[in-house]
């Protein structure tokens, strides 16, 4: 299979070249690679040119194509016509060497799979679940793995609150978890959402699906939109094999209220993409966990060294909130 690699980036010269140099120790490297950029200023161009990279096509794009779902169809637009396989890649990652052979080995054993999610294995710690051995609430356990879980989880599980789903599908009333919660099996798992900055697509998706421009910016949930309208069509998997480490370089995001503002708005976007419809109670328990997860961010100010930009974050949420009920997400 002859695949791209797209990497959408926003001022981080040196993540970006520490990817790069990651893609160039692969067992099996892309055909083409398409950087896609939108930094204002020039030292991401300045430092690739100081480095060789095989088959790397530059684009350094101006305000109308800026923003992480614009970058991304501005890259899909540039894929050579003998590409099988695009594949996506956050600048702040870093590969494991047989990681797009893993990827691409999906597709092919696969041979309906619309779109491949790679696994993250430097965020969790987990463990096996010994014979017989029954996890406490902290935890959370997944085909013979379990993890430590969060405070959030483990108080939605004493409300009633807890998905309803496995790791990688939403519920109707949204709030799932995420592929996160796979463990590092090695397994490939069936999901309905993939991380759009881990993942890779048959080239023929494109010709009917491009990423929403409703997600502004930075993007937030942009891979779950994407993937749940995917998802209506055909399958999605995620691959344990296939691992990268992901270092979240903080560079490039939002401030605080504004990413509160839009885990709120975006939520709510992706719930109504995936349930136009939903029932009174889902609808109550979107809400409920809602503002149970608002609730926690504003204790936060008090129980953690970042007081101020849980304050913030958590006005943020309230504020998204509150606005579904004078602007819908549309």
């Amino acid at each position: 299979m002859n695949f791209t690699l797209i990497i959408c980036t926003y001022m981080r010269p040196n993540p970006l070249l520490k990817l790069l140099q990651s893609v160039k120790t692969q067992t099996l490297v892309p055909n083409e690679i398409i950087v896609v950029d939108a930094s204002v200023n020039l030292e991401t161009k300045e430092l690739l040119d100081q480095y060789s990279f095989e088959n790397l096509h530059y684009y350094l794009v101006t305000e109308k194509d800026r923003g992480l779902t614009r970058q991304r169809n501005y890259g899909i637009n540039r894929v050579g016509k003998e590409i099988d396989i695009v594949c996506f890649l956050d600048d702040d990652t870093v590969l494991e060497p047989d990681y797009f052979e893993q990827l691409l080995q999906t597709f092919e054993i696969y041979p309906e799979v619309l779109g491949v999610g790679g696994y993250i294995n430097n965020e969790i710690a987990w463990e096996k679940v010994n014979k017989n051995e029954v996890p406490n609430i902290n935890e959370f356990s997944y085909d013979g793995w379990k993890r430590k879980d969060g405070s959030r989880f483990v108080l939605r599980k004493k409300l009633g609150l807890d998905s309803d789903c496995p790791p990688g599908f939403s519920p109707s009333f949204s709030h799932g978890r995420s592929v996160g919660f796979l463990p590092p099996s090695g397994k490939t798992y069936e999901v309905e959402q993939v991380m759009g900055g881990v993942a890779a697509f048959r080239k023929s998706v494109f010709e009917t699906f491009q990423f929403s421009t409703y997600f502004e910016g930075y993007g937030l949930y942009e891979d779950a939109d994407f993937s749940l309208r995917v998802a209506k069509t055909g399958k999605l998997y995620v691959n344990t094999a296939a691992k990268l480490s992901h270092f979240h370089n903080p560079s490039g995001r939002p401030n605080q209220y504004q990413y509160g503002k839009m885990v709120v708005r975006n939520g709510y976007y992706v719930w109504r993409i995936k349930n136009p419809n939903p029932t009174f109670k889902a609808k109550l328990k979107w809400h409920a966990i809602t503002l149970l997860l608002m609730a926690i961010r504003f204790t936060n100010t008090f129980t953690t060294n970042k007081p101020k930009e849980a304050f913030t974050e958590a006005l943020g949420r309230k504020m998204g909130w509150l606005s579904l009920f004078w602007s819908v997400p549309k």
